[in-house]
């Protein structure tokens, strides 16, 4: 293919993860080098950013700011949960993308994101093609939910599950300093994959974990969690440390979460019942149950932002993910996602490789029903093997004054 000049833009999309700017750094880095690229973009929250004419002229930046992208956590140039519409129902925002990139010179299309923002990408790069514009899209993973397909792990993953386990691991400590029974439930996120949740399997490996896990990949049954609890409350004196995923459903679709709603005490000020999360649902039930004192920890937002405990293989092959997606195009190459390969053997590689944009949009990636044990209340040593070297390495932000220094980037505007 010829070689094509023309300006790039980046974007990010969807949840942020602790090692999202270090793809963002990766792209920003190697773009500015190449000859066929005059100037790099940074859009202000995703897609939003490209359509509002708000973006920012990376090479106003200075390289320290740069390499500390690597290690800042959240998105630095701002997030955005957009869907496209289909081209075929609306082409509204699709003339205005083809507006701008005209407008700019807009040749190169970097989006880093999860499912949905790989169809975006799809969306985009199909349009582009249809009304003649050529522009290179290139998809760069990202997600602590480790659901995208094609790809044997995403970046962000590494780094979450390694935040969870150490967390569990000093929970469980925690957890265990009275004698008195106690009943502790973590609610860890995951609406329709557990990667996240089975991450605790980890802390369970090291002897300092859950007693019982339960993903959304299994239908949730009450009365067998019930027997499980009691069955582990029997065993260990009432110290029971259970792990679930916030997406947790029955056998008739209906989350876990909702049945707060038949239990809660508290209305709000129309009469409606104060629904909890998962964790504090179950711990609620399983007060009532066992008569004891029970906990509900919810990890939250800290799950994705925790770039104080990264993996460091999560954070170089995310950087290296960033890098590859604007070699490829240079190269060529549109339509595509970069993606992780795991090199066969029993010491870990990652090699890279790339999938087409319409495979990986709107698809999820779920945890083996193999890996999962026989009675579904934890995890198997295959997940065990597949997650170790994904939390290899420590990465932190440089301290001053004791607290992290994250980038500080300037976010010049933008002009033609």
């Amino acid at each position: 293919m010829s070689k094509l000049v023309g300006n790039a833009i980046f974007g990010q999309s969807g949840g942020p993860t602790s090692v999202i700017n270090a793809s963002a750094a990766g792209v920003f880095t190697e773009a500015l080098k190449q000859e066929s690229i005059p100037k790099v973009f940074g859009a202000a929250n995703g897609i939003k950013g490209i359509l509002e004419e708000k973006f920012y002229d990376m090479s106003c930046e200075g390289a320290y700011e740069l390499e500390l992208m690597k290690t800042t956590p959240s998105s630095a140039l701002g997030s955005v949960r957009y869907k496209l519409k289909k081209a075929e129902d609306d082409e509204t925002d699709y003339k205005r993308l083809l507006e701008v990139f005209k407008k700019y010179d807009i040749r190169y299309f970097f989006y880093n994101g999860g499912n949905d923002s790989m169809d975006t990408c799809n969306k985009v790069s199909k349009y582009m093609q249809k009304v003649g514009y050529e522009c290179r899209v290139m998809g760069v993973p990202k997600t602590i939910d480790n659901d995208l397909t094609g790809t044997d792990h995403c970046p962000g993953y590494g780094s979450a599950a390694r935040y969870i386990a150490t967390a569990t691991m000093e929970v469980y400590l925690d957890a265990r300093v009275y004698d008195t029974p106690m009943v502790c439930v973590l609610e860890v996120m995951g609406r329709n994959a557990g990667w996240l949740t089975a991450a605790t399997a980890l802390a369970a490996y090291k002897g300092a974990g859950p007693d019982l896990i339960y993903l959304p990949e299994l239908d949730f049954d009450m009365d067998k969690f019930l027997e499980d609890v009691k069955e582990v409350y029997q065993k260990n004196s009432g110290k029971v440390i259970i792990a679930v995923s916030e997406g947790i459903r029955d056998k008739n679709g209906k989350y876990i979460s909702e049945y707060g709603s038949d239990l809660a005490k508290e209305k709000d000020s129309f009469g409606h019942a104060q629904l909890g999360g998962t964790g504090a649902v179950l711990a609620d039930i399983l007060k009532k149950e066992l008569k004891c004192k029970t906990r509900a920890i919810e990890f939250s937002l800290l799950q994705r932002c925790a770039a104080h405990c990264g993996s460091k293989t999560d954070v170089d092959e995310a950087f290296t993910a960033g890098q590859l997606a604007v070699r490829y195009a240079v190269e060529g190459i549109t339509d595509q996602m970069v993606a992780y390969e795991r090199e066969p053997g029993e010491k870990y590689n990652c090699d890279f490789k790339l999938v087409n944009l319409s495979t990986v949009a709107n698809t999820e990636k779920k945890i083996p029903r193999e890996w999962i044990n026989h009675r579904g209340t934890g995890l198997t040593q295959e997940y065990i093997n597949y997650a170790l070297p994904l939390i290899q390495g420590e990465s932190t932000p440089p301290m001053e004054d004791g607290l992290p220094r994250f980038a500080k980037l300037k976010k010049v505007l933008a002009t033609v």
